[in-house]
């Protein structure tokens, strides 16, 4: 004969969106709140939470690094490609005369502020030359997931 020991009664204070979440896993599980709240307790008391809590963790700290490599990988390549940009340009533009440099002053900031326009459309809307990029060369979109 097993002797079964009389359950503690306590009383706690749940926050509203806490208690409703409560109530509505305990109507699709069909249990009762306490049963609910006193397995959830000892889960969070059990010595293997803090292992399992660190574990979680450690595989969230593993994708922010992956995250991190990838991204420091991507400003490489942006600097990389706006240097070789400048030095291509700065080596086959010539200096223009003082007379056509007004007027190309001119029409250069015309010419920016046009960029300006379509760089934050662009931005607003994609795609993102990264996702071109994988796409043109039949890999993933950097988003973790591969191509369809």
């Amino acid at each position: 004969m097993t002797v079964r020991k009389k359950k503690v009664q306590i009383s706690v204070y749940l926050d509203p969106a806490v208690m409703t979440a409560l109530t509505d896993y305990a109507a699709r599980r069909d249990q009762p709140q306490s049963l609910i709240a006193e397995a959830a307790i000892a889960s969070f008391l059990s010595p293997d939470a803090a292992e399992r809590r660190e574990a979680v963790i450690a595989k969230r700290l593993d994708q922010l690094d992956r995250r991190m490599i990838r991204l420091e990988r991507d400003v490489g390549i942006a600097v990389e490609t706006l240097a070789v940009f400048v030095r291509f340009w700065l080596t086959t533009t010539p200096a223009l005369p003082e007379p056509a440099a007004q007027a190309a002053r001119a029409k250069g900031g015309e010419r920016y502020d046009s960029f300006v326009t379509a760089l934050g459309r662009r931005l607003a809307r994609g795609p993102k030359l990264l996702q071109e990029i994988a796409e043109d060369l039949g890999g993933d979109d950097h988003s973790g997931q591969p191509r369809s």
